[in-house]
Protein backbone atom coordinates (compact mmCIF):
# COMPACT_ATOMS: atom_id res chain seq x y z
CA UNK A 1 0.00 0.00 0.00
CA UNK A 2 1.65 3.58 -1.21
CA UNK A 3 -0.18 6.14 -0.03
CA UNK A 4 0.11 10.09 -1.52
CA UNK A 5 -0.98 13.15 0.75
CA UNK A 6 -2.18 16.47 -0.34
CA UNK A 7 -1.25 18.98 1.64
CA UNK A 8 1.04 21.71 2.93
CA UNK A 9 4.23 19.53 3.51
CA UNK A 10 5.41 21.71 6.54
CA UNK A 11 2.23 21.51 8.33
CA UNK A 12 2.10 19.17 11.62
CA UNK A 13 -0.93 17.22 10.17
CA UNK A 14 1.18 15.90 7.29
CA UNK A 15 3.68 15.70 9.16
CA UNK A 16 1.76 13.50 12.07
CA UNK A 17 0.12 11.21 9.26
CA UNK A 18 3.64 10.38 7.72
CA UNK A 19 4.56 9.14 11.55
CA UNK A 20 1.60 6.69 11.19
CA UNK A 21 2.31 5.60 8.14
CA UNK A 22 6.01 4.77 8.92
CA UNK A 23 5.27 3.61 12.38
CA UNK A 24 2.75 1.00 10.38
CA UNK A 25 5.53 -0.11 8.26
CA UNK A 26 4.64 1.46 5.30
CA UNK A 27 6.22 3.21 2.81
CA UNK A 28 6.97 7.00 3.23
CA UNK A 29 4.08 8.66 1.60
CA UNK A 30 4.43 10.98 -1.11
CA UNK A 31 3.34 14.58 -0.27
CA UNK A 32 1.53 16.87 -3.31
CA UNK A 33 1.93 20.51 -2.01
CA UNK A 34 -1.31 22.36 -2.09
CA UNK A 35 0.42 24.76 -3.56
CA UNK A 36 1.37 22.70 -6.77
CA UNK A 37 -2.30 21.72 -7.01
CA UNK A 38 -3.22 25.16 -7.46
CA UNK A 39 -1.11 26.19 -10.11
CA UNK A 40 -1.37 23.33 -12.46
CA UNK A 41 0.88 20.62 -11.14
CA UNK A 42 -0.52 16.77 -12.28
CA UNK A 43 -2.59 14.74 -10.45
CA UNK A 44 -2.13 11.83 -8.67
CA UNK A 45 -2.49 8.50 -11.29
CA UNK A 46 -5.09 6.27 -11.27
CA UNK A 47 -4.15 3.51 -8.42
CA UNK A 48 -2.82 5.86 -6.27
CA UNK A 49 -4.13 6.25 -2.50
CA UNK A 50 -4.95 9.59 -1.67
CA UNK A 51 -5.06 11.16 1.73
CA UNK A 52 -6.45 14.82 1.72
CA UNK A 53 -5.54 17.32 4.18
CA UNK A 54 -6.11 20.73 4.95
CA UNK A 55 -5.49 23.63 2.89
CA UNK A 56 -5.37 25.98 5.88
CA UNK A 57 -2.44 27.42 8.03
CA UNK A 58 -0.81 28.63 4.83
CA UNK A 59 -0.79 32.40 3.72
CA UNK A 60 0.64 31.44 -0.17
CA UNK A 61 -2.29 28.42 -0.53
CA UNK A 62 -4.84 30.93 1.00
CA UNK A 63 -4.07 33.45 -1.58
CA UNK A 64 -3.93 31.02 -4.33
CA UNK A 65 -7.09 29.54 -3.03
CA UNK A 66 -9.13 32.73 -3.73
CA UNK A 67 -7.08 33.60 -6.91
CA UNK A 68 -5.87 36.97 -5.01
CA UNK A 69 -2.88 39.16 -6.08
CA UNK A 70 -1.88 39.74 -2.29
CA UNK A 71 -2.36 37.37 0.97
CA UNK A 72 -4.95 38.06 3.62
CA UNK A 73 -3.34 39.61 6.91
CA UNK A 74 -3.12 37.33 9.74
CA UNK A 75 -6.14 36.41 11.02
CA UNK A 76 -7.94 38.77 7.98
CA UNK A 77 -11.75 37.29 7.66
CA UNK A 78 -11.15 37.60 3.79
CA UNK A 79 -12.80 35.89 0.74
CA UNK A 80 -14.16 32.72 2.93
CA UNK A 81 -16.25 31.74 0.17
CA UNK A 82 -13.98 32.74 -2.79
CA UNK A 83 -11.76 29.82 -0.73
CA UNK A 84 -14.30 27.50 -0.73
CA UNK A 85 -14.55 27.91 -4.35
CA UNK A 86 -10.65 27.42 -4.65
CA UNK A 87 -11.01 24.27 -2.15
CA UNK A 88 -13.36 22.73 -4.56
CA UNK A 89 -11.83 23.32 -7.83
CA UNK A 90 -8.49 21.76 -5.83
CA UNK A 91 -10.45 19.02 -5.03
CA UNK A 92 -11.39 18.80 -8.56
CA UNK A 93 -8.22 18.60 -10.24
CA UNK A 94 -6.67 15.99 -7.28
CA UNK A 95 -9.48 13.59 -8.41
CA UNK A 96 -8.92 14.22 -12.64
CA UNK A 97 -6.23 11.10 -12.47
CA UNK A 98 -8.57 8.27 -11.65
CA UNK A 99 -6.62 8.46 -7.81
CA UNK A 100 -8.63 6.75 -4.97
CA UNK A 101 -9.23 9.25 -2.75
CA UNK A 102 -9.83 9.08 0.99
CA UNK A 103 -11.75 12.33 1.06
CA UNK A 104 -14.58 12.13 -1.41
CA UNK A 105 -14.53 16.14 -3.54
CA UNK A 106 -18.27 15.46 -2.98
CA UNK A 107 -18.32 14.66 0.80
CA UNK A 108 -15.47 17.68 1.55
CA UNK A 109 -17.34 20.01 -0.70
CA UNK A 110 -20.82 19.17 1.27
CA UNK A 111 -18.70 19.31 4.87
CA UNK A 112 -17.49 22.65 4.11
CA UNK A 113 -20.69 24.47 3.66
CA UNK A 114 -22.38 24.30 6.60
CA UNK A 115 -25.85 24.71 4.38
CA UNK A 116 -25.17 21.69 2.55
CA UNK A 117 -23.41 19.71 5.49
CA UNK A 118 -26.70 20.73 7.56
CA UNK A 119 -29.40 20.24 4.75
CA UNK A 120 -27.65 16.23 4.75
CA UNK A 121 -27.13 15.44 8.14
CA UNK A 122 -30.96 16.76 8.49
CA UNK A 123 -32.54 14.46 5.58
CA UNK A 124 -30.72 11.87 6.98
CA UNK A 125 -32.49 12.26 10.12
CA UNK A 126 -29.64 13.19 12.50
CA UNK A 127 -30.70 15.55 15.32
CA UNK A 128 -29.44 18.92 14.28
CA UNK A 129 -30.38 22.73 15.30
CA UNK A 130 -32.94 24.12 13.71
CA UNK A 131 -31.83 26.27 11.21
CA UNK A 132 -33.19 29.72 9.42
CA UNK A 133 -33.21 29.98 5.74
CA UNK A 134 -32.25 32.87 3.30
CA UNK A 135 -30.55 35.15 5.39
CA UNK A 136 -28.73 37.57 3.85
CA UNK A 137 -28.75 40.46 6.21
CA UNK A 138 -29.38 41.85 9.60
CA UNK A 139 -32.56 42.95 8.75
CA UNK A 140 -33.83 39.69 7.35
CA UNK A 141 -31.99 37.66 10.05
CA UNK A 142 -34.00 39.46 12.59
CA UNK A 143 -36.99 39.34 10.82
CA UNK A 144 -36.63 35.27 10.73
CA UNK A 145 -35.94 34.80 14.63
CA UNK A 146 -39.26 36.77 14.91
CA UNK A 147 -41.16 34.78 12.91
CA UNK A 148 -39.49 31.58 14.40
CA UNK A 149 -40.01 32.99 18.07
CA UNK A 150 -35.95 32.66 18.56
CA UNK A 151 -33.95 34.57 20.96
CA UNK A 152 -30.78 33.41 20.39
CA UNK A 153 -28.78 32.13 17.49
CA UNK A 154 -25.41 31.44 16.11
CA UNK A 155 -24.74 33.14 13.07
CA UNK A 156 -22.08 31.32 10.80
CA UNK A 157 -19.81 32.09 7.69
CA UNK A 158 -21.25 29.32 5.55
CA UNK A 159 -17.72 28.56 4.90
CA UNK A 160 -15.86 29.55 8.17
CA UNK A 161 -13.85 26.81 10.42
CA UNK A 162 -12.36 26.86 13.54
CA UNK A 163 -15.61 29.40 14.78
CA UNK A 164 -13.98 32.61 12.10
CA UNK A 165 -16.88 34.84 12.06
CA UNK A 166 -18.91 32.77 14.05
CA UNK A 167 -21.39 35.21 16.37
CA UNK A 168 -23.66 34.03 19.32
CA UNK A 169 -26.39 36.26 19.20
CA UNK A 170 -29.13 36.68 21.69
CA UNK A 171 -31.59 39.14 21.40
CA UNK A 172 -33.80 40.59 24.76
CA UNK A 173 -35.71 43.40 25.98
CA UNK A 174 -32.31 45.13 26.80
CA UNK A 175 -31.23 44.59 23.40
CA UNK A 176 -28.50 42.57 21.30
CA UNK A 177 -25.66 41.10 22.70
CA UNK A 178 -22.97 39.19 20.20
CA UNK A 179 -20.53 37.04 21.72
CA UNK A 180 -17.47 36.33 18.83
CA UNK A 181 -14.01 36.18 18.08
CA UNK A 182 -14.28 38.73 15.76
CA UNK A 183 -12.03 42.12 15.99
CA UNK A 184 -13.16 44.88 14.20
CA UNK A 185 -10.59 47.12 12.91
CA UNK A 186 -10.82 50.08 10.60
CA UNK A 187 -9.81 48.32 7.88
CA UNK A 188 -11.08 45.11 7.92
CA UNK A 189 -12.20 42.30 10.30
CA UNK A 190 -10.13 40.02 11.95
CA UNK A 191 -10.68 36.39 13.52
CA UNK A 192 -8.78 36.91 16.75
CA UNK A 193 -7.48 34.10 19.92
CA UNK A 194 -9.95 36.70 22.05
CA UNK A 195 -13.24 36.54 22.32
CA UNK A 196 -15.11 39.48 22.84
CA UNK A 197 -18.60 40.31 23.31
CA UNK A 198 -20.50 43.63 21.63
CA UNK A 199 -24.10 45.38 22.69
CA UNK A 200 -24.16 47.94 20.30
CA UNK A 201 -26.81 47.12 17.80
CA UNK A 202 -25.42 49.04 14.99
CA UNK A 203 -22.11 47.20 15.46
CA UNK A 204 -23.12 43.91 15.76
CA UNK A 205 -25.77 44.80 12.32
CA UNK A 206 -22.65 45.87 10.40
CA UNK A 207 -21.05 42.66 11.45
CA UNK A 208 -23.68 40.53 10.36
CA UNK A 209 -24.00 42.71 6.89
CA UNK A 210 -20.38 42.43 6.34
CA UNK A 211 -20.33 38.76 6.37
CA UNK A 212 -23.59 38.01 4.73
CA UNK A 213 -21.65 39.18 1.34
CA UNK A 214 -20.35 35.49 2.15
CA UNK A 215 -23.13 33.38 2.86
CA UNK A 216 -24.44 32.75 6.21
CA UNK A 217 -26.26 29.88 8.18
CA UNK A 218 -28.08 30.20 11.08
CA UNK A 219 -28.86 28.14 13.94
CA UNK A 220 -30.94 28.04 17.18
CA UNK A 221 -28.69 28.37 19.81
CA UNK A 222 -29.40 25.26 21.99
CA UNK A 223 -28.62 25.51 25.81
CA UNK A 224 -25.88 22.45 26.59
CA UNK A 225 -24.67 20.84 29.26
CA UNK A 226 -22.35 22.05 31.88
CA UNK A 227 -19.58 20.21 34.08
CA UNK A 228 -18.69 22.37 36.59
CA UNK A 229 -18.37 26.15 35.72
CA UNK A 230 -18.30 25.56 32.51
CA UNK A 231 -20.58 24.61 29.25
CA UNK A 232 -19.16 21.54 27.27
CA UNK A 233 -19.43 19.71 24.09
CA UNK A 234 -17.68 16.82 22.57
CA UNK A 235 -15.43 16.44 19.22
CA UNK A 236 -15.69 13.07 18.61
CA UNK A 237 -13.92 11.81 15.53
CA UNK A 238 -15.36 8.86 13.30
CA UNK A 239 -12.94 6.64 11.68
CA UNK A 240 -14.74 4.16 9.24
CA UNK A 241 -17.95 4.49 10.76
CA UNK A 242 -16.29 3.74 13.89
CA UNK A 243 -16.41 7.08 17.02
CA UNK A 244 -12.94 6.23 18.07
CA UNK A 245 -11.68 9.63 19.32
CA UNK A 246 -13.52 11.72 21.77
CA UNK A 247 -11.91 15.44 23.53
CA UNK A 248 -14.26 17.31 25.94
CA UNK A 249 -14.43 21.11 24.88
CA UNK A 250 -14.93 23.13 28.21
CA UNK A 251 -16.06 27.00 28.17
CA UNK A 252 -17.35 29.74 30.13
CA UNK A 253 -19.22 30.86 27.28
CA UNK A 254 -20.90 29.44 24.17
CA UNK A 255 -18.19 29.11 22.01
CA UNK A 256 -16.00 26.19 22.76
CA UNK A 257 -13.21 25.89 20.14
CA UNK A 258 -9.77 25.08 22.02
CA UNK A 259 -8.07 27.34 20.33
CA UNK A 260 -9.80 29.93 22.09
CA UNK A 261 -7.96 29.53 25.56
CA UNK A 262 -10.70 27.01 25.92
CA UNK A 263 -9.84 23.95 28.14
CA UNK A 264 -10.61 20.59 27.47
CA UNK A 265 -12.56 18.78 30.22
CA UNK A 266 -13.24 15.57 31.88
CA UNK A 267 -14.45 12.53 29.23
CA UNK A 268 -14.50 9.91 31.74
CA UNK A 269 -16.59 12.63 33.73
CA UNK A 270 -18.75 13.54 31.03
CA UNK A 271 -19.38 10.16 29.94
CA UNK A 272 -20.41 9.15 33.90
CA UNK A 273 -22.81 12.22 33.95
CA UNK A 274 -24.67 11.08 30.43
CA UNK A 275 -24.74 7.94 31.43
CA UNK A 276 -24.53 4.85 29.55
CA UNK A 277 -27.47 4.88 27.49
CA UNK A 278 -27.16 8.67 26.61
CA UNK A 279 -23.45 8.11 25.76
CA UNK A 280 -24.29 4.90 23.15
CA UNK A 281 -26.91 6.96 21.42
CA UNK A 282 -24.79 9.96 20.72
CA UNK A 283 -22.43 7.72 19.63
CA UNK A 284 -25.03 6.17 17.55
CA UNK A 285 -25.60 9.48 16.16
CA UNK A 286 -22.17 10.02 15.18
CA UNK A 287 -22.30 7.29 12.88
CA UNK A 288 -25.16 8.13 11.75
CA UNK A 289 -23.72 11.84 10.84
CA UNK A 290 -20.35 10.07 9.09
CA UNK A 291 -22.52 8.15 7.26
CA UNK A 292 -23.98 10.59 5.60
CA UNK A 293 -20.65 10.97 3.78
CA UNK A 294 -19.83 7.50 3.23
CA UNK A 295 -16.65 7.87 0.80
CA UNK A 296 -14.24 9.99 4.02
CA UNK A 297 -12.56 7.72 5.81
CA UNK A 298 -12.81 10.39 8.57
CA UNK A 299 -15.26 12.86 9.62
CA UNK A 300 -15.04 15.35 13.02
CA UNK A 301 -18.42 15.57 14.73
CA UNK A 302 -19.48 18.28 17.06
CA UNK A 303 -21.89 16.92 19.12
CA UNK A 304 -23.89 18.52 21.86
CA UNK A 305 -25.57 16.78 24.59
CA UNK A 306 -28.23 19.39 26.15
CA UNK A 307 -29.60 19.91 29.47
CA UNK A 308 -30.85 17.02 31.25
CA UNK A 309 -28.46 14.92 28.98
CA UNK A 310 -31.82 13.27 27.65
CA UNK A 311 -31.11 14.91 24.43
CA UNK A 312 -28.32 15.56 22.05
CA UNK A 313 -27.52 16.76 18.57
CA UNK A 314 -24.97 17.54 15.86
CA UNK A 315 -23.47 21.04 15.95
CA UNK A 316 -21.28 20.25 13.23
CA UNK A 317 -19.07 17.91 10.97
CA UNK A 318 -15.99 18.69 10.44
CA UNK A 319 -13.72 17.47 6.98
CA UNK A 320 -10.54 18.17 8.76
CA UNK A 321 -11.67 17.64 11.96
CA UNK A 322 -9.22 14.63 13.20
CA UNK A 323 -6.30 16.79 14.94
CA UNK A 324 -6.55 15.92 18.52
CA UNK A 325 -2.75 15.64 19.35
CA UNK A 326 -2.28 13.23 22.09
CA UNK A 327 -5.39 11.62 22.30
CA UNK A 328 -5.18 7.48 21.98
CA UNK A 329 -7.41 5.01 21.85
CA UNK A 330 -6.17 1.45 21.68
CA UNK A 331 -3.07 3.24 21.92
CA UNK A 332 -3.26 4.69 18.33
CA UNK A 333 -3.94 8.37 17.69
CA UNK A 334 -6.45 9.62 15.01
CA UNK A 335 -3.62 9.25 11.86
CA UNK A 336 -2.45 5.63 13.31
CA UNK A 337 -6.41 4.77 13.39
CA UNK A 338 -6.94 5.64 10.11
CA UNK A 339 -3.93 3.25 8.82
CA UNK A 340 -5.23 0.97 10.63
CA UNK A 341 -8.49 0.98 9.21
CA UNK A 342 -7.24 1.02 5.70
CA UNK A 343 -4.68 -2.03 6.49
CA UNK A 344 -7.39 -4.23 8.11
CA UNK A 345 -9.72 -3.80 5.19
CA UNK A 346 -12.47 -2.26 7.83
CA UNK A 347 -12.44 0.86 5.44
CA UNK A 348 -13.19 -0.83 2.56
CA UNK A 349 -15.93 -3.09 4.38
CA UNK A 350 -17.59 0.02 5.77
CA UNK A 351 -17.74 2.32 2.96
CA UNK A 352 -19.09 -0.81 1.29
CA UNK A 353 -21.71 -0.82 3.54
CA UNK A 354 -22.80 2.38 4.64
CA UNK A 355 -22.85 3.61 1.04
CA UNK A 356 -25.34 1.01 0.46
CA UNK A 357 -27.14 1.60 3.87
CA UNK A 358 -27.51 5.09 3.19
CA UNK A 359 -29.04 4.99 -0.60
CA UNK A 360 -31.73 2.75 0.48
CA UNK A 361 -32.41 4.74 4.15
CA UNK A 362 -31.94 2.09 6.51
CA UNK A 363 -30.71 3.79 9.22
CA UNK A 364 -30.11 0.83 11.54
CA UNK A 365 -27.74 -0.92 9.00
CA UNK A 366 -25.69 2.27 9.06
CA UNK A 367 -25.05 1.53 12.95
CA UNK A 368 -24.51 -2.06 12.76
CA UNK A 369 -21.60 -1.95 9.86
CA UNK A 370 -19.81 0.30 12.12
CA UNK A 371 -19.28 -2.64 14.71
Amino acid sequence: MRLTVVGNPDNRRVGLFTAAVLAAGLPRPAVLPWADVLTGAAPPPAGALVRVDSPGEDPHVDRLLRRAATPARHGELLGLADAYAGLVDGLARVAAGGAELLNDPGDVAALCDKRRCHARLSAAGVAVPAALPGVDGYVSLRAAMADAGWARVFVKPAHGSSAAGVLALAVGPRGVRAVTPIEVAPDGLFNSLRVRAYDDEATVASLVDRLAGEGLHVERWLPKVGLGDRVVDVRVVVVAGRPTHAVVRAATGPLTNLHLGNARGDLAELRAAAGPAAWAAAMETCVRAAACFPRSLHVGVDLMFLLGWRRHAVAEVNAFGDLLPGVLADGRDTYAEQVHALTSGRWERWRAAATAATATGRAAEVVACAT
